[in-house]
């Protein structure tokens, strides 16, 4: 392991072992908590499934709110995220989030404070902690961490993109596996992982598209469009949560003009991060970064279950 990784590493294990402790405070708000996390610095799919974990929730007529750091945002402290917002002031997933479901969702660094201030508004109910199996100052019900094949090849910051390592998958209390990662490559104790598909949702298009994005992972993104029908001729990429500018504008106009596509393809993220640029770019299709989780019924039958029981 490279040396820098391994010291990363240890400072991750002394993090935990005061929280496991007791050294570090855990503060636990009156409602449940579900976290969704994962182990690497993004791409796992942590929105799309908080997304679909929030529409199976509304299936049942469950009430519940997200709490969300906010990343990428300019303002600061504990906000509520308003739905016709910029991402500037909430953040491009807290906002897709609060657009897509349509409950409360609450932004703040500290994400005991977003609930204090949640639970004041809307009473104690169900709290979807968006990002959270790292942070651990707020007491969860329930640790759902999704896991890619890139993280199982994946090292530990700052050489890899691992935050922690898989060791770490032992306080998880569901483990979701993405792709067609295999039980093979899992720790041991990783045995009943849930599983789901990803996939695009795209109408037909019968464009020349080119398709750019600004995730963490545009490489399935890309290969997903083309499963999906979509005619690709080119495609670019942008770092993670990228804000789009004028320049960038102009160059997405070039590469258009230059690979003669006809429209662009994107992401609902992106749609949100361009904001009124998003007009200048002329026929954009945004497509749908989808989830399908397997046996969904018994899944949240099971973790309603187990959110009931701690919290009995």
């Amino acid at each position: 392991m490279n040396p820098l990784s391994a010291l990363f590493g240890a400072a991750v294990r002394a993090r935990n072992d005061f929280y496991d402790r007791g050294t570090f405070e855990t503060r636990r708000l009156q409602g449940p908590v579900i976290s969704i996390g994962n182990l690497s610095t993004g791409g796992a799919g942590k929105t799309p499934f908080l997304l679909l974990l929030g529409e199976l929730l509304k299936q049942r007529s469950i009430l519940f709110d997200v709490l969300s750091r906010g990343y990428g945002r300019e303002t600061k402290g504990v906000a509520q995220v308003d739905p016709a917002g910029k991402a500037w002031q909430f953040g491009d997933e807290p906002l897709l989030i609060a657009r897509k479901l349509g409950v409360p969702v609450i932004v703040g660094e500290d994400r005991y404070a977003a609930g204090v201030y949640a639970e004041q508004n809307f009473g104690p109910q169900l709290h979807l902690l968006d990002d959270g199996f790292q942070h651990r100052r707020l007491a969860r019900d329930f640790d759902i961490v999704l896991l890619t094949p890139e993280d199982v090849r994946d090292s530990l910051l700052p050489t890899g993109r691992l935050r922690e390592p898989l060791s770490s998958l032992a306080r998880a209390d569901a483990v979701v596996l993405s792709g067609n990662l295999s039980l093979d490559s899992l720790p041991d104790f990783v045995k009943q992982p849930w599983r789901v598909q990803r996939s695009i949702f795209a109408p037909q298009i019968t464009d020349l598209c080119f398709a750019f994005c600004g995730i963490a992972r545009p490489g399935p993104f890309f290969a997903q469009a083309q499963q999906a029908g979509l005619n690709i001729v080119a495609t670019h990429s942008f770092r993670d949560h990228h804000a789009y500018d004028s320049r960038d504008i102009r160059k997405l106009l070039y590469l258009r003009d230059r690979y003669r596509a006809t429209a662009f393809v994107t992401t609902e993220k992106d749609a949100i991060n361009l904001g009124e640029q998003l007009r200048r770019l002329g026929t954009v299709h945004i497509v749908a970064l989808r989830m399908e989780l397997e046996n969904a019924d018994a899944v949240l039958n099971e973790l309603l279950a187990r959110v009931s029981e701690r919290g009995a």
